[in-house]
């Protein structure tokens, strides 16, 4: 019964009935591609939708004209106020590979920080030591500036 209803379907409609062993449509059906916005477009809309600000449901036409999301405005506010030019033009997708140089470079960059954070956390934990003596009156071990060793 399905086939029947299928059929009479098939039949009301214009299109052609594909014959049985008969090649299949060559045509391709496009493929929607990923939209790529300039930093300049970016910057552009976002200038418009703050003119459209003040008056009501100008910003919905503007985005309606311009066949965008409010989330686009939204992150593109985001990223202005983050790194204004910079970061709208940024470009998605893996980054490129670093040299052995730059490598080296963030290696040491990230090793300096580290050693950083430890030496002002060991300064801290020094400084705390030297008031909790002064506070319980234990004596503390003076340090002489000429020679750097305890009397």
């Amino acid at each position: 019964m399905n086939d029947r209803k299928e059929l009479k379907m098939i039949a009301s409609t214009n299109a052609p009935v594909p014959l049985a062993g008969a090649a299949p449509d060559p045509e391709v059906q496009s493929v929607a591609k990923r939209r790529r916005f300039t930093a300049a477009y970016k910057l552009a809309v976002l200038e418009e939708a703050d003119r459209c600000a003040v008056t009501p449901g100008a910003i919905g036409a503007l985005l309606r004209r311009e066949a965008l999301y409010s989330s686009h405005l939204t992150m593109w506010r985001h990223e202005r106020d983050a790194g204004a030019l910079a970061a709208l033009g940024r470009r998605r997708g893996r980054r490129a590979k670093l040299s052995a140089e730059q490598k080296q470079l963030a290696a040491l960059q990230t090793q300096n920080a580290r050693l950083k954070r430890e030496l002002e956390q060991a300064h801290t934990i020094i400084e705390v030591q030297k008031k909790l003596c002064t506070l319980l009156g234990l004596p503390t071990a003076a340090i002489d500036e000429n020679s750097g060793s305890e009397s």
